[in-house]
């Protein structure tokens, strides 16, 4: 069994009460696995700082439920505790053409995975009105298990017994009570948290959390619920693992190993684990550098992959880099295959202007430049394909998730995708650059295909 951490809506705290959990049972010496619901990428960062062990999304959008089905079995095998977070306020999801209005929610993923769930819910602002939030939610839909809630925000010593005696009716377990913590804070900027790798005190930050888990949750009752997920070997869950696209469609494409060049550091830090994964399951020898730090790009490689994240906050460092931009301009235009997403794709532009209007010359492959700006581009986007690309044919469709403040100053003049009426991205030189997040595992054909054309290169240039 496994337990999933969901909330009345956003803001109440499931991060934070999740990152207790994991920090408390990360410092007991036990071998914990994390999930995370939905598409986000700065959470995981602090599961995985945590737990030393990979976080994994939990997204039927992005990928199916069939794979968020094996996903999960596979990765709770061999560990003590498995815990996930979940997204948004419980029952918040998106309708994807049939399916149910709160699909990708963090009750859809209880359901499909039959975890109970821990409802974390915010007290600041509320005493008796606390039992109608609790029975509503465990009422709504019967196909859930509310095995509790975690009283979050809880002022007084007063304000805690109103809290009581407005749910004892309900005969629901207080798994939890924290108390306002002013003292234990995680800043974040315009995209969210902060990621972890950025943050210096991050481990007195653990420290506390850990504290706090220790003599705010009722363990006793916890841990029965957390108790790491081993499927019966009849189970449906290992039936679907077993019968996943992860198995022999994720042999090696070819005998020998492909070197592909990860860009990965501060600036560029939004990568699906399993993405990784899916490359080096399909003959991929991964090569991390760092555009900030590195000069030249590692040797013998055959593609890039650039994934999103900041490049806006260390323009300047970018920019300063000259012999790094000019590596990857001069690999680019001699025909190297270039996954690039989000961040990546800004770093391709001409220039970047920040949030201060500040203006830095990057890499100058797409003739466009990046502008940072207030208004948020956010959400799935489903992207069909316009033209025959590096990863895609004619007419072939994506589920995709956007997530940025900025905006180009010039249209694609090849876009890649139609995103309901909106053309984005750009193809040329071999390029895939986009603002659209892919998750591999939803389509092997995407991973296949550039390993592919990495090869090809490769080959051609020996």
């Amino acid at each position: 069994m496994s337990l999933i951490i969901a909330g009345e809506r956003s803001g109440v705290g499931k991060t934070t009460v999740t990152l207790a959990m994991l920090s408390f049972l990360s410092r007991q010496g036990s071998k914990v696995q994390s999930f995370k619901v939905g598409p986000d990428y700065i959470d995981p960062m602090f599961h995985t700082a945590i737990t030393d062990r990979p976080c994994r999304n939990l997204d039927p959008v992005l990928t199916s439920e069939s794979y968020v089905r094996s996903c999960f079995a596979s990765h709770c095998q061999k560990v003590d505790y498995a815990l996930v977070e979940g997204v948004m306020g419980l029952f918040d999801g998106v309708r994807i053409e049939d399916s149910d209005p709160d699909f990708a929610s963090t009750a859809h993923i209880a359901r499909l995975l039959d975890l109970p769930i821990v409802l974390v819910i915010d007290c600041s602002r509320l005493s008796g009105s606390v039992a109608a939030i609790a029975h509503g939610y465990r009422s709504l839909d019967p196909r859930i298990n509310l095995a509790g809630v975690i009283l979050n925000r809880v002022g007084s010593d007063r304000h805690l017994s109103l809290l009581k005696d407005a749910l004892e009716p309900l005969n629901l377990p207080i798994l939890g009570i924290l108390r306002r913590q002013e003292d234990i804070t995680i800043p974040d900027r315009h995209l969210g948290l902060i990621p972890s790798a950025e943050l210096e005190y991050l481990e007195t930050i653990f420290e506390r959390l850990a504290h706090l888990a220790k003599i705010c949750f009722d363990w006793e009752k916890l841990l029965p619920l957390l108790k790491s997920f081993h499927p019966p070997r009849n189970s449906s869950i290992l039936a679907s693992l077993n019968h996943t696209s992860q198995d022999a469609s994720l042999a090696p494409l070819h005998r020998i190993s492909i070197k592909i060049a990860i860009a990965r550091d501060r600036a560029f830090n939004f990568y699906y684990q399993d993405n990784l994964d899916i490359l080096e399951k399909l003959g991929a020898e991964l090569i991390f550098w760092s555009p900030i730090e590195d000069e030249r790009l590692p040797e013998d490689i055959g593609g890039l992959y650039f994934g999103g994240g900041f490049p806006e906050v260390f323009a300047e460092m970018l920019a300063d880099n000259i012999l790094a931009r000019t590596s990857v301009r001069q690999a680019i235009v001699a025909g190297m295959p270039t996954y690039a997403e989000c961040g990546g794709l800004m770093y391709l532009c001409e220039k970047l202007i920040d949030f201060d209007q500040q203006n830095y010359p990057m890499v100058g492959i797409l003739p466009t430049t990046a502008v940072m700006g207030k208004r948020l581009t956010l959400g799935y986007r489903r992207a069909i394909a316009l033209n025959d690309s590096l990863l895609f044919n004619a007419g072939e469709s994506i589920w995709g998730h956007e997530f940025h403040r900025s905006q180009l100053t010039s249209a694609p003049q090849q876009p890649i995708f139609d995103l309901q009426g909106t053309l984005e991205g750009w193809h040329c030189n071999k390029i895939h650059a986009s603002y659209v997040h892919l998750h591999f595992g939803g389509e092997l054909t995407i991973p296949q295909k550039f390993l592919d054309r990495c090869l090809r290169f490769s080959r051609k240039m020996r």
